[in-house]
């Protein structure tokens, strides 16, 4: 062989040796695209615009989009915010709200800051799924609804669908559903936020996604789930839910308020908070949280922290272990309306708390109500003036014990009829 050849063969040799090298990276970390519009709006498309000055800050802003009265429409193939990145809607002046699709079938990871460069709210639909990384932060100052539902109705003028996106017709009204028809099995709202997100009125550090101060923060699937993650509309209203089978979910607007009506003849979707997870209303003009599932699960130390009302509903199961912490609060109601009128689940109790048998409210339900500053635990002393050794029965009537009965105030240790002990006392 001509030893003239060789170095032609080696740099051959190099050559693919280093093409092999690229296409095993570019395998191993495959581009994933951030944010980029779809065609379905015509002249009207969204437009990414980046680098701009926001709020004193570098970030990327979105202009654009459909306006329709007081509705701003956007629609995206991807969408997806990376660590560090900050991105804001345009606000005109006279857009109450925003809708952004996203139509690509896959998921929205938000991993740095959504905003909107105004007052508007603001909502997020994506059919297959979002995740609030560990980082992920909302600078929004009005409502925020983050939902997996397939489109948003509006009346009788139509839908803003992500399922079978279209040019959005005369949606000039407020949005009234959200409308769940081809339901994508496993997909659901993550949130794992625990981002700084400043401070209370008492200087209180706040952490996780958060609305401004007496506005509404609703997520909507699909499954729910906080693994660690933090919500906050301090003075406002926090509401998680979802759908298992087609249905829809009534938007209810009520001044600055948002909140949802739920199907009775539709399977819900499941909520879990893990991990020391929570959510955060207490604040000046009270503060509400309502969660409505089949299965909540509320565990590993994880809290719902209210200063108005929280509300427990669905069809199936609760499980509470020593999570929800309340200030001045007016009430904790649980509709379930599924459940044996003679189960209840101690554990799923406060424990400052007490047991009295009322004749007016629904059966399968009860009610939580407070006088204000309401123990953590147990542990939190004022709570039990009896041990176990001297424990007293509940007064015997002519019916079972059954949810429907309202619960006040703790001072004592009670045997159920059950024979499961309770601490509380009798009202």
């Amino acid at each position: 062989m001509n030893q003239a050849d060789h170095p032609v063969k080696d740099s051959i040799k190099i050559i693919l040796f280093l093409c092999l090298i690229s296409t095993a990276f570019s395998q191993a970390s495959p581009a994933k695209a951030q944010i980029t519009p779809d065609n379905t709006l015509g002249a009207e498309a969204s437009q990414l615009n980046q680098n701009q000055i926001i709020n004193g800050v570098s970030g990327d802003k979105i202009n654009g989009g459909a306006t329709r009265g007081s509705n701003l429409f956007h629609s995206f193939s991807e969408f997806n915010i990376k660590e560090g990145q900050r991105v804001y809607f345009a606000n005109p002046s006279s857009i109450e709200n925003i809708l952004t699709r996203v139509t690509g079938g896959n998921a929205s990871n938000i991993f740095g800051t959504l905003g909107v460069d105004g007052a508007a709210n603001l909502f997020l639909i994506n059919p297959s799924g979002i995740l609030f990384g560990e980082n992920a932060q909302l600078d929004v100052q009005g409502s925020f609804v983050g939902t997996t539902a397939n489109g948003v109705q509006f009346g009788n003028q139509g839908i803003f669908s992500a399922t079978n996106p279209k040019a959005p017709a005369l949606l000039t009204i407020q949005p009234s559903a959200l409308f769940f028809n081809q339901l994508n099995q496993g997909t659901g709202i993550q949130n794992n936020s625990v981002a700084p997100a400043g401070t209370d009125s008492s200087g209180v550090s706040r952490f996780g996604l958060r609305v401004g101060d007496g506005k509404s923060l609703l997520l909507v699937g699909g499954n729910v789930s906080m693994d660690g993650g933090q919500l906050n509309a301090l003075g406002g209203r926090v509401e998680l839910g979802g759908l298992a089978e087609p249905g829809n979910i009534n938007l209810i607007f009520n001044s600055d308020n948002l909140s949802l009506k739920f199907p009775l003849d539709v399977t819900l979707a499941s909520v879990s908070l893990t991990n020391e997870a929570g959510v955060f209303v207490s604040g000046a003009g009270g503060g509400d949280i309502a969660i409505n599932a089949r299965n909540i699960e509320i565990l590993g130390g994880s809290r719902l922290e209210a200063g108005g009302g929280i509300k427990l509903g669905g069809s199936a199961d609760i499980g509470i272990n020593n999570t929800i912490y309340f200030y001045s609060l007016r009430s904790i109601e649980n509709s379930f309306a599924g459940l044996s009128p003679n189960v209840i689940d101690t554990n799923a109790l406060i424990a400052n708390s007490c047991i009295s048998r009322g004749t007016k409210r629904q059966e399968n339900s009860f009610t939580i109500t407070g006088s204000g500053a309401l123990r953590y635990s147990p542990g939190n002393g004022f709570v039990s003036a009896y041990t176990t050794g001297d424990v007293r029965s509940i007064e015997p009537t002519s019916r079972p014990w059954k949810k429907g009965d309202p619960i006040i105030e703790p001072q004592g240790l009670y045997r159920l009829p059950n024979g499961q002990l309770i601490l509380s006392r009798s009202c």
